[in-house]
């Protein structure tokens, strides 16, 4: 081989090396750009609709539950009920989401899958979640003392209010467990402010601030723990307990906290009127069509469903509105069910679930549990009733009326009996799939 020969091969060989680099720079160069541009692909699909964005009735219209809405039907028409709004989850999988009757019987609007109505006191069932929260994030424990210099409405107002020392025992558990000792001797104060603003002489309705000081000002019923009586007035505390702990107001850090990082969107406050309602909310129809003084001590006389109550002040102890869906859709963030994450760890949810093995089948945010999966959440207001109810086999049925009935408190067994009637019956012809 000459000379000659040996430097056109390295020439050759130094030319096929310099062609080879150039190709994997341009191929790392499109890779890289590749990369860089995957952030914004995930942020627009992180924009994109949500599950809730495309639900509607036809999307439950399912030929082989065609026997199961007209029950529905005859349900309604038996107890003079507007509407109603069903879910059932499975597994933590939405199988059926409806909406039945009218949301609105005067604009002609039909009850639908996302229409969202006032949940009453299922909303303490959100609330005891928001608590178990900031408990695993170390901001609050169970056993934190609420009122007094060591407890965490510690205002001067409040310790100075008190008329009965044994108000410096109640633990943020007690109020989540109905434990605290507040009476109703001289009415709900949730539900008596009328009554409180001419006892106390003031010309508004007290603040939720006004408000604990003169309840601090009556003697409890029973030392906190040594018994139990509902209290609407304790879960609205614990709302305030929330907002002192995270330095936001309640409905802001629940939204933030719970709501969204559950997958819920269709949350929203409950406000007092019609005028004020939220966008997809129902309209309210009473157990019957007394007028009413307003809850503000104005004199004028309103529609019980609208201004007979302060529903607003009630905040996590029944102020919530959501749809049957998005209530279904929590319950599966919060219940130990891997499908949907879960927003709370396996501690706080048995914690939340956990067996009093007593008359009242104790639970936290919970109406009972039965200990063995059966967890039961309801909710009366004039204009509402709400019932959830979930089985040990997985499933979760959730039901939300836009109407008060005269039985009161005492409608939910109706529900309970319907839901079980519903379920031994068409539970086995659910359609397998998931709505979320």
């Amino acid at each position: 081989m000459t000379r000659r020969d040996i430097r056109r091969g390295t020439a050759l060989t130094m030319l096929f090396s310099v062609c080879v680099c150039i190709v994997i720079i341009i191929t790392l160069w499109r890779h890289s750009e590749a990369v860089q541009a995957q952030p914004s692909v995930q942020a627009s699909v992180s924009s994109g609709p949500v599950w809730s964005d495309t639900l509607t009735n036809a999307s439950s219209a399912y030929s082989p539950l065609q026997p199961m809405d007209r029950e529905l039907e005859r349900f309604l028409d038996k107890w003079k009920i507007k509407g109603v709004s069903l879910a059932v989850t499975r597994n933590d999988s939405l199988l059926y989401a409806k909406g039945y009757g009218w949301a609105d019987l005067e604009a002609g609007k039909p009850m639908e899958a996302t229409t969202i109505m006032r949940m009453a006191s299922a909303s303490k069932l959100v609330t005891a979640i928001a608590v178990m929260k900031l408990c695993e994030e170390g901001k609050l424990s169970l056993q934190s003392r609420v009122f007094g210099p060591k407890g965490i409405l510690n205002d001067d107002s409040y310790t100075e209010a008190m008329c009965d020392s044994r108000m410096l025992d109640i633990t943020v558990d007690h109020l989540l467990l109905h434990q605290g000792g507040f009476g109703r001797g001289a009415g709900d104060p949730m539900f008596t402010t009328r009554e409180i603003m001419a006892a106390k002489h003031l010309d508004t309705p007290p603040t939720p601030e006004e408000l604990v000081r003169i309840v601090l000002g009556r003697r409890i019923a029973f030392t906190p723990g040594a018994g139990r009586i509902y209290s609407n007035f304790g879960y609205m505390v614990l709302s305030m307990v929330i907002e002192r702990v995270t330095g936001r107001s309640y409905w802001d850090y629940v939204t933030d906290s719970v709501l969204k990082p559950a997958g819920c969107h269709g949350f929203r406050p409950a406000t007092n009127y019609y005028a004020e309602r939220s966008e997809r909310e129902t309209r309210y129809y009473g157990p019957d069509n007394e007028k009413v003084e307003e809850f503000n001590g104005s004199g004028r006389l309103v529609d019980r469903v609208y201004g007979g109550s302060d529903v607003h002040a009630l905040k996590g102890g029944g102020g919530w509105c959501a749809s049957a869906a998005d209530m279904a859709r929590l319950i599966a963030a919060a219940d130990g069910c891997p499908v949907v994450d879960n927003i709370l760890n396996s501690s706080s949810l048995s914690t939340l679930t956990e067996y009093g093995n007593d008359d009242h089948k104790l639970a936290r945010g919970w109406t009972e549990s039965d200990g063995r999966g059966r967890w039961t959440r309801t909710g009366t207001l004039s204009s509402t009733h709400a019932l959830v109810e979930h089985f040990p086999d997985g499933e979760c049925w959730v039901i939300l009326t836009n109407s008060g009935v005269w039985t009161g408190h005492h409608f939910s067994r109706e529900l309970q009996r319907l839901i079980e009637r519903l379920r031994s019956r068409y539970s086995a012809s659910l359609p397998s799939r998931d709505l979320f």
